[in-house]
């Protein structure tokens, strides 16, 4: 650790922060051979002399297939615990391990399961985990495990993560997961470190001149330092060490560790191979697989004599780089043989997965018994909620099939499940050998369907959407249900690009739907929402609406009626559903949809699919004036660092009237978007600067930022973009620019005829009109919206009202209005149009009264949130269920509030009034 002082302070106090009940994680990057690892282990000897307790787990390149396995090394010391943990989560960890059948289990829930499985072992003494080479973790732990790292608090636990930076000529995987984490990076030593320790390594005198081109071409990496003098030859040393001018420093490293085992005996070396091949460590295992090898115990002293590997409980390599060195540097024929040991020796009832990868490596050529065992572990990887694991299980069974038609076959179902993973260039790849064939006709129409949401990925719209409907048609006769599901696909596709480019506009793509066959039985949700929209865009708003209502109310089933195809299609087509509820302007229905497909989108890689439920369900709760609650949403999952939470913060931004936040993530999102291309991002985040605008009473700018929205077929689909429009064109002088919006709003409430839709109708007819007519409708608009839940479009209609009436010079009547308005913009957060309101308050003469202080205005909006659920009845336990925290930072949060409250129990929490008291 010679030169590492502030690296070790930050090791250090990572721990002593630990220690005290304030857990962290830290991310240390840096390149191969840096001294991550030397890092890790500075870490857990220091743990261990603070009373921690210590857990491992090391990602490894062949176990990136493996759904949960990384996860797995690291909790299976802790699984005796696991009694402690509720059922669900007991169920989701021995579903994620395989140690158990059952449903695809749901991330958020594993991940919740292990942060409380780490602080119940917490409990008794704080806890180290210790991740080296986590960038070779496979996609569900590294998911999970980011996850816990962003939600630690109060557990005295620490996270520490050691990422390999990639080789400048070698590709290797991007560790998304992490991001946004504390990062430590370590660089290369100084020079004089280097030669401190080099000269700590020599075991003879070097060369002047070679102890000087080492330092240099080693720049500075420390396992270079280390490494190269050990394996060059004596004469080497004295005078005429030479060093690759072609390979960077981590190869250099590598390739001395190669150099090292290749001087061992035969038997030695192929035990590092069977090592090296199977990375859990699983001492037992190792020797069994060497007996089928017919290597005996003595075969590993050599290897641990020269450095390169140690067996004590685990089997564990000096580096990782040296386990990559031994495994690339062996023959094919020696990693078969070590693969088809390890196949032998690994137990098919309770390892059943791992066999048949280790079968898979150990063939050469074809094998359709090898091949059919991949393919049942594909079915259990995805099972699992391992799609990344699943697909390759598939692809290497493709590889492996002898006949043309299984090959084709099993190539196509890998490039399916590769590209629901998130890896399109790959499924690109298995398309093109399924598309050797042969396929029958249902796999041609698969096939093309896969090529078609590819194209889509790579082009949003024009051509994409093309192939979308072309897809569609093939499959009519084939799998009407999948033809079905295609259309939909594709109309949802035209609503969120329509007003972007060139291709079908959402009219074209719902007149081609109109083809879909009858569904092959009685319609489900997602059959009648197809109907309804193909409906509404080519018969018109009025005819589609009663079928758009009908479809709705089948996705929001009560629980005892809704049956697993329900929430099947909910959780398919939730965020296409819960958009549409708002084009009929139901809040009730979007609330319920929008909760129920949070919940729901949390199964089966929720990781991925649940920013955009959250998305509709924070816009809802904005518009509903729970700003708070909506932080809270955002902010929980945030876990998933995806960009539709970034339009959920920037909404409430806006909505809050944060002209600094705003600005700032909406050129974020502009920044994204140049990257990608126009799309309906684009026009979400120009709504939110129209609502900006407009609270801070900048109507021109108001103007053209809801203009623009209002091009976008999604926003005008969704309905959010016409009332902005409407007022900030009105307040700017330019009535006659919104006739448009104003037509199309005043025709859609006519036929939804909800209270949310008449309100706002009215009040745009007001805005729009003069006279007695005007005040009729500013008084009809705030009847209807008081029916509805959509507070901040009241409080709105109030403000709107009293500035129309300060203009005819009804101080009087206005400043009723204004209160009213200042008071319900206040309450809620909306600080903007509050302070509109107070401006308007002050031309007529009054100033506005200063909101009291309530007790609980010292809490911020989390703890309110926990304050809240904690009033309702929720045991610590419960509420971190919930918000995806440990019942001990629930605690240490009541704490906190308890003392900012100045009360001491739960029971007189329950007697404050805090707002939003009883649950949605």
């Amino acid at each position: 650790m010679i030169g590492r002082r502030a690296e070790l302070e930050a090791i250090d106090r990572l721990l002593s922060r630990a220690r005290a009940g304030q857990s962290g994680a830290l991310v240390v990057h840096g390149e191969a051979g840096i001294g991550k690892t030397a890092l890790l282990e500075h870490a857990r000897r220091a743990a261990d002399a603070s009373g921690f307790r210590v857990e491992t787990s090391v990602g490894v390149e062949s176990e990136t297939q493996f759904a949960f396995a990384g996860l797995h090394q690291l909790c299976a010391p802790l699984l005796d615990r696991a009694s402690a943990l509720p059922d669900p989560q007991q169920t989701a960890l021995s579903v994620a391990f395989g140690q158990e059948g059952g449903e695809t289990p749901d991330r958020f829930l594993v991940g919740l399961a292990t942060l409380n499985l780490l602080a119940e072992v917490a409990e008794e003494g704080p806890l180290l985990c210790l991740i080296d080479d986590a960038q070779w973790l496979d996609e569900a732990s590294a998911q999970v495990l980011a996850f816990v790292a962003r939600r630690l608090a109060a557990e005295r636990i620490a996270l520490v993560f050691a990422v390999r930076d990639r080789a400048r000529d070698q590709p290797g995987p991007e560790l998304t997961a992490l991001a946004g984490l504390p990062v430590l990076r370590l660089h290369g030593l100084e020079e004089a470190d280097a030669r401190a320790l080099l000269a700590s390594a020599l075991p003879m005198p070097l060369d002047d001149r070679v102890f000087e081109r080492v330092v240099a071409e080693s720049f500075g990496n420390p396992m270079a330092l280390l490494e190269l003098p050990l394996s060059a030859s004596p004469a080497q040393l004295t005078g005429g060490f030479e060093l690759p001018g072609v390979l960077d420093v981590p190869r250099r490293v590598e390739e001395s560790f190669r150099r090292r085992s290749g001087s061992l005996p035969a038997d030695t070396r192929l035990l590092l191979v069977v090592a090296a091949a199977e990375p859990t460590g699983d001492v037992a295992l190792l020797w069994r697989a060497a007996a089928q090898l017919g290597i005996d115990d003595g075969a590993a002293a050599a290897a641990e004599d020269a450095g390169l590997l140690e067996i004590a409980d685990k089997v564990r390599f000096r580096h990782p780089l040296a386990r990559s060195a031994v495994y690339r540097d062996a023959t094919p024929p020696e990693q078969r043989r070590a693969h088809g040991a390890l196949a032998a020796a690994t137990d098919p009832a309770t390892d059943p997965d791992r066999r048949a990868w280790h079968r898979a490596q150990a063939v050469q050529g074809t094998d359709e018994d090898a091949a059919a065992e991949l393919e049942r572990s594909a079915g259990r990887a995805r099972a699992r909620g391992g799609l990344g694991a699943s697909a390759a299980f598939m692809a290497y069974a493709a590889r492996l099939s002898p006949e043309p038609a299984a090959r084709a076959g099993r190539a196509l179902e890998a490039a399916f499940a590769t590209h629901e993973a998130g890896a399109t260039e790959a499924a690109g790849e298995l398309l093109t050998r399924a598309a050797a064939g042969p396929l029958d006709a249902l796999q041609q129409a698969r096939l093309e369907l896969l090529h078609a949401r590819i194209g889509f990925h790579r082009a949003r719209g024009g051509e994409g959407l093309r192939m979308l409907l072309g897809a569609a048609g093939s499959l009519a006769p084939l799998d009407p249900a999948l033809s079905r599901e295609t259309y939909l696909d594709a109309l949802d596709a035209a609503i969120v690009t329509g007003g972007v480019g060139s291709g079908p506009s959402v009219r074209d793509v719902a007149e081609a739907a109109r083809a879909a066959p009858a569904p092959p039985g009685p319609p489900r949700p997602a059959d009648l929402l197809l109907d309804g929209l193909v409906t509404t865009f080519t018969e018109g708003y009025t005819a589609g609406a009663p079928r758009l209502r009908q479809a709705l109310a089948a996705f929001c089933q009560d629980e005892s009626d809704r049956d697993a195809v329900g929430d099947a299609d909910l959780r398919r087509w939730g965020w296409l559903a819960s958009r549409t509820a708002m084009a009929v302007f139901d809040d009730e229905l979007v609330l319920a949809l929008t909760a129920r497909h949070v919940r729901l989108a949390r199964e089966a890689g929720a990781l991925a699919t649940l920013p955009a439920a959250l998305l509709v369900q924070s816009v809802m709760l904005v518009l509903s004036g729970e700003f708070g609650q909506a932080a809270e949403q955002t902010e929980i999952g945030s876990a998933t660092t995806a960009v539709p939470l970034l339009h959920a913060q920037l909404i409430l931004a806006a909505w809050r009237g944060d002209p600094v936040e705003t600005d700032q993530v909406h050129a974020i999102i502009e920044q994204e978007a140049a990257a990608r291309g126009p799309g309906t991002e684009v026009f979400l985040a120009e709504y939110a600067m129209a609502v900006q605008h407009n609270g801070l009473g900048d109507y021109p700018a108001a103007q053209a930022a809801a203009a623009r929205a209002f091009e976008s077929d999604e926003l005008r689909h969704s309905n959010l973009a016409h009332s902005e429009l409407i007022e900030a064109a009105c307040r700017a002088g330019r009535p006659e620019s919104a006739a448009q919006a104003l037509e199309e709003l005043t025709s859609r409430a006519v036929a939804c005829a909800t209270p949310w839709a008449l309100g706002l109708a009215a009040r745009s007819r007001a805005l729009t009109s003069t006279g007695p007519e005007a005040e009729e409708h500013f008084r009809e608009a705030i009847e209807q919206l008081a029916r509805s839940k959509m507070a901040t479009q009241l409080a709105r209609t109030h403000l709107v009202y009293g500035e129309w009436l300060r203009r005819e010079g009804r101080r009087h009547d206005a400043r009723e209005q204004l209160r009213t308005a200042h008071d319900l913009l206040s309450d809620m957060g909306a600080e903007a149009f509050a302070a509109r309101a107070a401006r308007e308050l002050q031309a007529t003469g009054e100033h506005p009264r200063t909101r009291a202080a309530q007790p609980t205005d010292a809490l911020t909006a989390h703890e309110l949130h926990i304050a809240r659920l904690v009033a309702n009845g929720a045991t610590s336990r419960e509420v971190g269920t919930q918000l995806f925290l440990s019942p001990r930072t629930i605690e240490a949060h009541l704490r906190n509030i308890f003392r900012k409250l100045g009360i001491s129990s739960r029971r007189q929490l329950r007697d404050l009034p805090l707002p939003g008291l009883v649950n949605r």
